[in-house]
């Protein structure tokens, strides 16, 4: 997350607003006009959140504003208006900035627009309590070289949250490489895997260091790696052992230094069980156990992961609709079999039927397979039309 420094001067609910940042995660700082001259950030970077009439104080002197977002190190600006009867966004200074007018009746909505707005990093959309929890666990295991094996169900963001984990990692400016182990043949894989050298195959015309050396110093994520067959999961467990890997028609091994993320959808226990799944490779992996919940069960990141994907369908959060609070309620309290990506499919939905604009409550097609069930009709009334 990202320090935001709120200048308190004219802000209309400023305590709403600290209070709000600070439970999304970032790292919040008061001051006023008349203390910026003297304030010596201790943050790299930050975002400032003001209301648009300080600003136009500020702006008068365009050069020493500017001078004041370098000294603050200011990356993302929020600027907020008085509150209105409608919600309004604008884009200013080539997006790095945000004029928001707050609706009277909404302003949950708004809150989380400025929250993901001011997340410079644009990192994990998270709101819910367990989340956090989950993170602040991440961020610490992030701090070893541990191999980390991440469950849970399909669409809950396996891969985004390995991805938070190498950035809070010391490999954070190495490579990140994700491979899903069921996308491809065993053959296939394991060349990926391991590379090859010339002539090791038909068709291998060029040698190949594959992906655990492209990924050396860096984080290598095995997607679905339940999904892996017998055999290269062998192979697989000596490369882990013995940190080096042997490309496929050659002898000689190849020393590589990667932190190993794996994930899987399955529970992992009854795969050693069934006799799907190495015990040993499973205990090699299983170093340090995650796992996501099913967006049901964390309601709290409905909206903050909805206002994220939204901007991302807009084409970016100066174009973002808004959220009604009907809307967010019936987001809120659905049961997300599809977890993540039914939301990101209903969200797209919901851009069209709004035409990029309000979205209420209507506009969110839940349930589809209720939509498009066959309606039953009375033997009476279809014996009538066959007449």
């Amino acid at each position: 997350m990202t320090a935001v420094l709120c200048i308190t001067d004219g802000m209309v609910d400023g305590e709403a607003w600290l209070t709000h940042l600070h439970r999304r995660g970032h790292e919040t700082n008061t001051a006023t006009i008349a203390s910026l001259a003297g304030l010596k950030p201790e943050w790299t970077r930050c975002g400032l959140l003001l209301a648009s009439s300080v600003l136009k104080k500020l702006a008068r002197d365009a050069a020493g504003f500017a001078q004041i977002c370098r000294q603050l190190k200011a990356e993302r600006i929020v600027m907020l208006d008085e509150p209105g009867e409608a919600f309004a966004l604008k884009g200013e200074f080539n997006g790095s900035s945000l004029r928001i007018t707050p609706s009277a009746d909404n302003w949950r909505f708004t809150a989380e627009v400025v929250s993901r707005f001011l997340d410079e990093e644009q990192g994990v959309a998270v709101g819910d309590p367990s989340t956090f929890n989950l993170l602040r666990l991440a961020r610490r295991v992030a701090a070893s070289d541990v191999t980390v094996m991440l469950v849970g169900p399909t669409g809950t963001g396996k891969e985004v949250f390995s991805r938070y984990l190498h950035n809070s990692s010391k490999r954070n400016r190495e490579p990140f490489i994700a491979i899903n182990c069921a996308a491809l043949p065993d053959t296939m894989l394991e060349a990926v895997l391991f590379g090859y050298e010339r002539g090791a195959f038909t068709g291998a015309h060029h040698p190949n260091k594959g992906i655990f050396r492209a990924a050396d110093g860096g984080t290598l994520l095995l997607d679905e790696v339940s999904e892996m067959a017998l055999p290269l999961q062998a192979k697989l467990l000596r490369v882990l052992q013995e940190k080096e890997v042997t490309p496929l028609g050659s002898a000689k091994p190849v020393p590589v230094d990667v932190r190993v993320i794996a994930t899987s959808n399955r529970y992992m226990l009854e795969e050693v069980k069934a006799g799907r799944f190495r015990e040993d490779l499973y205990y090699r992996l299983n170093v340090f156990p995650l796992a996501t919940q099913a967006l049901a069960d964390r309601p709290g990141d409905i909206l903050p992961i909805a206002v994220t994907l939204l901007a991302k369908h807009a084409g970016g959060f100066p174009k973002l609709p808004e959220v009604t609070e009907e809307a967010i309620e019936k987001l809120e309290t659905y049961a997300w079999p599809g977890n993540v990506r039914e939301l990101e499919n209903v969200l797209q939905r919901a851009l069209v039927l709004s035409g990029g604009k309000r979205i209420e409550g209507e506009h969110l097609m839940l349930d589809l397979g209720e939509m498009f069930r066959p309606v039953e009709v009375p033997l009476e009334r279809a014996l009538m039309a066959a007449e």
